[in-house]
């Protein structure tokens, strides 16, 4: 990573307060507009939900302030001269929340456990890596192929307990769209600083510390809360209220109220998540379209035409009120050193009729889209506005925006991919490239295996190629031009998405606290002290 992107980065980093005496029971409450749904930590591939998890389950790695990749439950590994073997070496003397102790069987296993069906992280972890166990401490990671970006991911993968997953009937992931929760989905037994002494989806979830973690603490709480709050106008009310210590997001209306305020302030900074939308390219005809027999998003000029039908500056200054940067790629500047040379299709409406024209829908079509409405920074009324837009070109749409546990059960892979146009939102866990071109732009078979979060199955075989390049270059000038190679076909050629922009981190947080706000929007209460 380079210095200037580090120093980006970093200033969406607060401080670390020095621990204070735990003598004094320090109860932390938050809320976030969304539910903390499943505790299985392979259930749903969503930031929110990955740093919750992240109180009570440890990767192999894990990430500092800055995002810096540091020893998590390996406490060190090398890479073989060919690239082809990574050996880890556990840390010894940690211990599950049962008393358990962790070892290379439980990395085997959760290896085998995130790669199974019903798995939202399937990627994490590459499907031809064999893991080969060494000792009680020790793994070798076996690769066909160079994959010098390997572990960048597993700060997320999470190592559940083997005995304890077998023991429950979980060995298998809990998939997201379940309808009955499995004993994984409603209890945890990881290796973290926080053990869940209760968990009531919807409703409550109550941590308490961890007394036998492997770490010393940088905390300093004896208990934390979380309730969501769907509710904007009450969110902030906690939070001014002193009900709440924290909560995301602010609403960008109430930004200046709350840092007015005596008790509490805002935390902005960049984030790295790009908010875009997507079109189902697979099916032959879509579920959800007036259109028959066929399928319109096939046709790069429909493609093209919705995407100049936005006005992305419109949504900028009237639905983000200023706090968005507008991007012509899947993945933040910050984060790519040749960003700079890709630009968006143009607004022009009329343009984007013609399109449609030649296309063979002059009166334009009808077609459903999907939208959460609980989980990025005015995600339904980005979803209004571009209904509202192309309706203009003659397109109808009819909008079903939902929670999002019920709109990523629906539209994800537990669900079929049932959707036919969508708003998501993607932070490149690798905080590389390689992460988009893998997950977004990786064609799936018929059996759902490549990009596992490609909902709309975009695929290109010149792509498929070059991502395999671009996986085991390691001249990062080469590896950069593969990677625009890619960029200038899934964009500029083929219009496959349609990247909106980056939004901007507003978290709520009372004056009493002190806490890291991370560009990737991942909040994690380890690092959450309070007066």
């Amino acid at each position: 990573m380079s210095r200037s992107i580090r120093r980006l980065i970093a200033t969406a980093a607060v401080g670390l307060a020095l621990v204070a005496s735990t003598a004094e029971a320090k109860t932390f409450r938050f809320a976030f507009q969304g539910d903390y749904k499943s505790l299985d930590p392979y259930s749903l591939n969503e930031t929110f939900t990955l740093g919750m998890h992240a109180a009570v389950y440890e990767g192999l790695t894990k990430r500092g302030p800055n995002l810096e990749i540091l020893p998590g439950l390996a406490e060190k590994w090398e890479v073989s001269e060919d690239g082809l073997r990574w050996r880890f070496t556990l840390r010894k003397g940690v211990k599950f929340h049962n008393g358990e102790d962790f070892t290379a069987d439980d990395v085997i296993f959760s290896a085998e456990r995130v790669r199974a069906d019903g798995s939202d992280l399937k990627t994490r972890v590459p499907a031809d890596a064999k893991f080969v166990k060494v000792d009680d401490h020790t793994v070798d990671v076996v690769l066909t192929s160079p994959n010098p970006t390997l572990n960048a991911e597993w700060h997320n993968w999470y190592i559940m307990s083997k005995k304890w997953a077998e023991a429950n009937n979980s060995a298998k992931p809990t998939s997201a769209s379940a309808s009955t929760p499995s004993h994984a989905s409603l209890n945890e037994n990881g290796t973290g600083p926080f053990i869940i002494e209760s968990h009531q989806p919807g409703v409550k979830t109550v941590w308490k510390p961890n007394p036998n973690w492997w770490e010393k603490p940088k905390h300093n709480l004896t208990e934390v809360i979380f309730t969501p709050i769907a509710s904007d106008a009450t969110r902030v009310a906690a939070l001014l209220s002193g009900e709440v210590d924290w909560i995301d997001p602010v609403p960008l209306q109430d930004v200046d109220r709350v840092n007015a305020s005596a008790n509490a302030q805002v935390l902005q900074g960049p984030e790295l998540r790009t908010i875009f939308l997507g079109f189902d390219q697979y099916r032959d005809e879509l579920k959800y379209s007036s259109v028959k027999g066929k399928n319109p998003f096939k046709d790069v000029r429909v493609r093209k035409a919705f995407y100049q039908a936005i006005d992305i500056e419109a949504i900028k200054t009237k639905v983000m009120r200023g706090a968005s940067v507008p991007s012509a790629l899947m993945i933040s500047p910050l984060l790519f050193d040749r960003a700079g040379e890709f630009k968006r299709f143009p607004y022009d409406p009329e343009g984007a009729k013609k399109l449609l024209a030649e296309a063979g829908y002059a009166n334009g079509f009808e077609v459903g889209m999907d939208c959460p409405n609980d989980r990025y920074v005015n995600d339904e009324r980005i979803c209004q506005a571009v209904v509202g837009m192309l309706a203009r070109v003659g397109v109808k749409v009819n909008l079903n925006a939902q929670p999002k546990a019920k709109y990523f059960a629906k539209v994800l892979a537990s669900g079929g991919y049932d959707t036919s146009l969508y708003l998501l939102g993607w932070t490149p866990s690798s905080f590389d490239s390689l992460s988009i071109l893998v997950n977004l732009y990786g064609c799936r078979d018929e059996k759902g295996n490549g990009g596992n979060n490609n909902l709309g199955n975009y695929c290109n075989p010149k792509v498929e190629e070059l991502t395999k390049q671009v996986r085991m270059e390691t001249d990062k000038k080469k590896r950069d031009a593969l990677i625009a190679q890619v960029y200038d076909i899934v964009q500029n050629q083929e219009a496959g998405y349609i990247p909106l922009h980056q939004q901007a981190l507003a978290w709520g947080v009372s004056k009493k606290v002190k806490l890291v706000q991370r560009a990737d929007n991942e909040f994690h209460l380890y690092w959450v002290t309070k007066e």
